[in-house]
């Protein structure tokens, strides 16, 4: 029996310290390949995917020299390793038989299509990955925000943010197992009681236009699928509870 698809058009954000893996900076290969085998299996359940990546991974490795710098060069330089990134998980698609398309808030044509609505929406529609890169291409605004206003424009179903853990807890399990796991919360309940699942302005912008926020572990293979047929194990950020 085929499963029933919870959702047709899905924004996927990865934060760039998934594709660490188990080192300290930079990519693990053996990482980006099971992102890319996750990201297969779902893409041949006929989701359409939109995916941004974080930088962090890379930017962790340079944020020594960028101490003095200003905001602005500093988060330039992030959006940098967000291209970097993106280029690593799309070349990884690409091996896996995905048809992939690259865009870039910044401009760089050599390496990446810029990003446009609009073309994004009918790469989207001809069945290809697209992975958007450079965040918004502002600095002051992350990556998280940048997911929420692309999933905004893209008019996706949901947001789906790959971490480290398996959902939101009161504090990092990883550093206290007794840590409250939070099943299923409300923006505003994410606003006051101010969890770490993304920024306050990417919160602020998924309660205004009502997307829904589901937060998962990437790390944990095959959880993607799972995740798409109303299975695994998550937390679920809505705009009301029942």
């Amino acid at each position: 029996m085929t499963a029933v698809l919870l959702f047709h058009r899905v924004l996927l954000k990865i934060s760039g310290e998934a594709l660490m893996g188990s080192k300290e900076f930079g990519l693990d290969v053996k990482m980006v390949q099971q992102l890319a085998q996750d990201i297969k299996e779902a893409y041949s359940m006929g989701i359409q995917l939109a995916l941004v990546v974080g930088g962090g991974n890379i930017f962790r490795g340079v944020s020594g020299a960028a101490q003095g710098m200003d905001r602005a060069t500093s988060d330039y330089m992030g959006m940098l390793a967000t291209v970097m990134n993106s280029l690593a998980l799309g070349n990884a698609l690409e091996n896996e038989g995905i048809d992939v398309r690259v865009m870039s808030a910044i401009s760089m044509n050599d390496v990446a299509e810029p990003y446009i609505r609009s073309r994004a929406i009918r790469h989207l529609k001809k069945n290809r990955v697209v992975i958007i890169a450079a965040g918004t291409g502002n600095p002051y605004f992350t990556t998280d925000t940048a997911a929420t206003l692309r999933a905004s424009e893209l008019a996706c179903d949901i947001i789906l943010k790959g971490t480290k853990v398996n959902g939101v807890y009161s504090e990092d399990p990883l550093k206290n197992k007794d840590a409250e796991f939070f099943e299923k919360l409300s923006y505003e309940d994410v606003l006051i009681k101010e969890l770490r699942v993304m920024d306050m302005a990417a919160i602020a912008l998924a309660r205004e236009e009502k997307i829904p926020l589901l937060v998962f572990s990437i790390y944990s293979q095959g959880e993607l699928a799972r995740i798409l047929k109303g299975r695994g194990t998550y937390s679920l950020i809505t705009d009301k509870l029942s």
